[in-house]
C-alpha cells in the first residue's frame, strides 16, 4: 500500500524530478518512493528527538529553579 503524500510529492516534482532521481540513485535507492519514504521518516524522526530533547530540558531546568544558592534566603 503506497502513502499516498508521497505519491503527491512525487507527481508534483516536475523539473526536480531528474535531480531527485539522481539523488536517489547515488544513495542507494532502487526508486523515488523508497527514497521519499526514508526522507520523510528521518525528519519525523528528527522531529521526535528535538522534541524529547525540548522535554528533558523541561524537566532538567525545574528543580534547578527551586534549590536556593545559599543558606541565608
Amino acid at each position: 500500500m503506497q502513502n499516498q503524500e508521497i505519491v503527491k510529492i512525487i507527481e508534483n516534482l516536475g523539473g526536480r524530478r531528474s535531480y531527485e532521481e539522481k539523488r536517489a540513485s547515488k544513495l542507494g535507492f532502487t526508486c523515488l518512493y523508497d527514497y521519499f519514504e526514508d526522507k520523510i521518516s528521518k525528519k519525523q524522526k528528527a522531529i521526535e528527538d528535538a522534541q524529547k530533547e525540548l522535554e528533558a530540558t523541561k524537566n532538567n531546568d525545574q528543580p534547578k529553579a527551586t534549590k536556593k544558592s545559599c543558606s541565608c534566603c
